[in-house]
């Protein structure tokens, strides 16, 4: 006894409502953006010598922290405009975001001294956004 299933082609296929990965994409898009922001906060007040940050850390690389804050200033813009580019589905938002996410996420590990868990959190972002960009982005047209 064999029975026939027919296919339900009233629905259309999953893919015409949404792209695989596109919530990666999305995700990756906004969490550049907020990391992005934060950057540009704390690299503001690092320059302003602000009493957020840890008195007396020790910096591997700069003992300063002014140049930290001009560094992370300049991480912060650039995530800000890739942002907002990769809601744009630009092919060219999608590789400075790779790379801004990874040069901050080094930054925020050379960053710890001052501020670990923050440090630690951006961290973590930074990764998730690489793997969403590296992964689906390239899907989209």
């Amino acid at each position: 006894m064999s029975q026939v299933y027919e296919r339900d082609t009233s629905a259309p296929p999953a893919s015409v409502y949404e792209e695989e990965g596109a919530g990666w994409v999305l995700f990756a898009g906004i969490m550049i953006g907020i990391v992005g922001v934060m950057n540009v906060i704390y690299g503001i007040s690092a320059i302003d010598n602000s009493s957020f940050w840890a008195e007396g850390a020790r910096y591997i690389v700069f003992n300063d922290l002014n140049t930290w804050g001009w560094i992370l200033l300049a991480v912060g813009a650039v995530q800000c405009c890739a942002a907002v580019g990769i809601f744009a589905r630009s092919a060219w938002a999608r590789w400075v975001g790779i790379l801004s996410a990874s040069v901050n996420a080094m930054v925020q590990l050379l960053f710890l001294p001052s501020f670990p868990l923050a440090a630690l959190a951006l961290f973590s972002i930074d990764i998730l956004v690489i793997y969403g960009l590296v992964a689906y982005a390239r899907r989209t047209t």
